[in-house]
């Protein structure tokens, strides 16, 4: 989790700071099967205090590794 600001989207959700999980990274990281996968743009999904997604569908590619954590 990481304390972000929102760029895009709702006006009363942009310009403030909110907890936020992030589903994709530029870095490439290494998967314990050897991959090392990596995204064109860096995103998160706003979460709440207790770590439950504000949201209610995701578009777009999210991280095996995320899919697990969130679902």
């Amino acid at each position: 989790m990481v304390m972000a600001t929102v760029k895009k989207g709702k006006p009363e959700l942009r310009k403030k700071i909110h907890p936020a999980a992030v589903i994709q990274q530029r870095k490439s990281y290494q998967r314990k099967d050897g991959m090392f996968p990596y995204f064109e743009d860096n995103a998160g999904v706003i979460v709440n205090n207790k770590g439950e997604i504000k949201v209610s569908a995701i578009a777009g590619l999210v991280a095996k590794e995320c899919a697990d954590f969130i679902a």
